[in-house]
């Protein structure tokens, strides 16, 4: 018998893997913003620095994210048959690579990097994330996916 609700492959006792580590990756790329926006206004390259950082965390966390995201995606016939479930895996890798290209720029000339480019990079990834946000959502919350009953 099928469960009710689509489930987590990865998971911990039953807890879902995936949600645990997200919010890392996320704080540490609107963090980012910050930084940058805090370098833009300053020019201590301090700031800029700390932007560079905080991409490189954020790389680490969201690929740790990424493949127990697939690992769920991929284990669970009925969470690849949800729109949002597509739209949420697309916009994360776009975020990641937006990231990634941001973290060369960041990296390639610190502290000149950052303006304007890794601050107009940050912002996407910002906004990427608050639409990605709303897929997942919508994936837990409309769908049950991961809710155990």
């Amino acid at each position: 018998m099928e469960d009710k609700n689509p489930k987590s492959t990865a998971s911990i006792a039953g807890h879902p893997i995936h949600p645990m580590l997200v919010p890392f990756p996320i704080v540490f790329f609107v963090s980012t913003l910050v930084t940058d926006i805090v370098y833009a206004q300053t020019a201590d390259p301090m700031w800029a620095t700390a932007s560079t950082w905080l991409l490189g965390a954020g790389l680490v966390m969201a690929a740790l994210a990424a493949v127990v995201g697939l690992i769920d995606f991929a284990g669970e016939r009925r969470i690849r048959e949800l729109r949002p479930a597509w739209l949420h895996m697309i916009g994360n890798v776009a975020a990641v690579l937006f990231s990634l290209v941001n973290f060369l720029v960041h990296s390639g000339n610190i502290p000149a990097g950052v303006i304007p480019y890794g601050l107009a990079l940050s912002a996407i990834v910002a906004l990427l994330l608050l639409f990605n946000g709303w897929m997942g959502w919508e994936l837990v919350y409309k769908h049950r996916v991961g809710v155990a009953d």
